[in-house]
């Protein structure tokens, strides 16, 4: 029989939650390594700035038991990625607290290793960096005034710890398929399955129908990938799955990843079962040079905000006047006491008609009954601007007058109360950029300790 390895994902990011009976029956199946991606880049850069979870810690720490005691009970590894949603130092010490008292509670021991991924200014200021998406050349004053920078780390940090014996390792910020990745060509497996599975194990049971946060079961071997939900409510189909490898990149056979790339022009599919699916041809073509991304995030101000809504026809006809005439008088108004259109941004998006997709929005031309408005105010300054400079927008668009109006008292209809709200800090990614390095771990260095 070909060499296999056998990978259990529970879901899609740690704290998203899953089935405790598809865990089990992933368990029942004898996996070699259970683990999740912890996290992502997709919920913007107000995480890794705030060094907030994006996920709820009580859902966190509900994950992470039960895959604890699977883990150790079953005597195979945990492996997790991009702790805590963003992978920076506060991110990953949220969740190695949460593991130590978890283990504490429900008696479990084992060698845990915390991989760190967060970057010092000065160590980043050495690194000989390139854009991406069109960013400028790294700057010292960039790097000085982020709030926090991450490495994102292939494969070979989580097979150092794993080499090291430890059976529980907690990333900071690392690839999404790199922990599958890791436990696959460790086993001898070659880099292109490995690198597969992990494309499809990143995101849990999403590549089956109907889509969920629910466990998957893959088992690589040799020349291909095999992969199945645990949920008999689920199941993997050729198109579900070759439908979930194209997401998430900017080409849709060529995903680049730490040391290479995953060429998954010549994939086929082919259904094993009426829930599982094979996929071979993947090819992992090795990069000429090794390189870490760079994630950095400095603050860009602070932001509050009003949600309210309006159903008058003669308003919502000349609407574009209205909300013109509303700028101008916030303008006037905020200027009165220090805050100049400089200082803060005053955005007003309109639900109903093009507040998904704005100046793009097609059918622009449609005539709701009705609108929605999320009034924003970021300011530089302090929050204090934010919420003046909103007050003044939330009042102007409830009483600012046009032509024909009926109504003498407001326009607005406010859900809330208070109907403003402060959101506080705001950040905006500053860094974005690819080091080339020479080792793999180097950025990011392991701690191990017995819990």
């Amino acid at each position: 029989m070909s060499k296999e390895i056998r990978l259990l994902s529970t879901s899609a990011i740690l704290g998203y939650g899953f089935p405790e009976a598809s865990l089990s029956a992933g368990m029942a199946r004898q996996p070699h390594v259970i683990g999740v991606d912890g996290g992502s880049v997709d919920p913007g850069p107000h995480y890794l700035g705030s060094g907030k979870p994006f996920c709820s810690p009580l859902a966190i720490r509900r994950d992470l038991r039960l895959m604890l005691n699977a883990a150790v009970r079953g005597n195979i590894p945990l492996v997790i990625g991009t702790s805590g949603g963003a992978g920076g130092e506060p991110h990953l010490q949220l969740v190695a607290t949460m593991a130590r008292e978890i283990a504490r509670e429900d008696g479990l021991h084992f060698k845990m290793a915390l991989i760190h991924a967060e970057q010092d200014r000065a160590t980043v200021k050495r690194l000989d960096t390139v854009g991406l998406a069109h960013q400028p050349p790294l700057t010292d004053a960039v790097i000085d005034r982020a709030t926090r920078i991450v490495g994102m780390m292939g494969p070979e940090p989580f097979i150092a710890a794993l080499d090291a014996g430890a059976q529980v390792v907690l990333a900071g910020r690392s690839s999404d398929p790199a922990p599958w990745a890791a436990a696959a060509t460790r086993a001898q497996l070659p880099p292109a399955p490995s690198w597969y599975a992990g494309k499809m194990l990143e995101c849990g049971a999403t590549p089956s129908i109907p889509k969920g946060h629910d466990c998957l079961f893959v088992t690589v071997r040799e020349d291909h990938v095999e992969c199945e939900p645990l949920n008999p409510a689920r199941r993997c189909t050729p198109l579900s799955i070759a439908n979930h490898s194209l997401h998430e990149n900017s080409s849709p056979i060529h995903h680049i990843e730490p040391g290479g790339m995953l060429d998954t022009s010549e994939c086929r599919f082919d259904a094993v079962t009426d829930r599982a699916v094979r996929i071979s041809g993947m090819r992992w073509v090795p990069a000429e040079q090794y390189t870490v991304k760079l994630e950095g995030v400095e603050l860009a101000g602070y932001r509050a905000i009003c949600v309210c809504g309006t159903r008058d026809p003669l308003l919502i006809g000349r609407l574009d006047d209205f909300l013109s005439t509303v700028r101008q008088e916030v303008a006037t108004k905020a200027a009165a006491f220090g805050a100049n259109p400089d200082s803060y941004q005053l955005g007003i998006r309109v639900y109903g008609r093009d507040g998904v997709m704005a100046a793009r929005e097609p059918m622009r031309d449609a005539e709701p009954h009705e609108l929605g408005f999320v009034i924003e105010v970021v300011a530089q300054q302090s929050q204090e601007i934010a919420s003046a400079v909103l007050g003044m927008a939330r009042t102007n668009m409830l009483h600012t007058d046009f032509p024909g109006r009926l109504c003498r008292e407001g326009n607005m209809a406010f859900p809330f109360s208070p109907s403003d709200i402060e959101v506080g800090p705001v950040y905006r990614f500053s860094v974005y950029h690819v080091a080339k390095v020479q080792d793999p771990c180097a950025l990011f260095p392991i701690e191990y300790e017995t819990v």
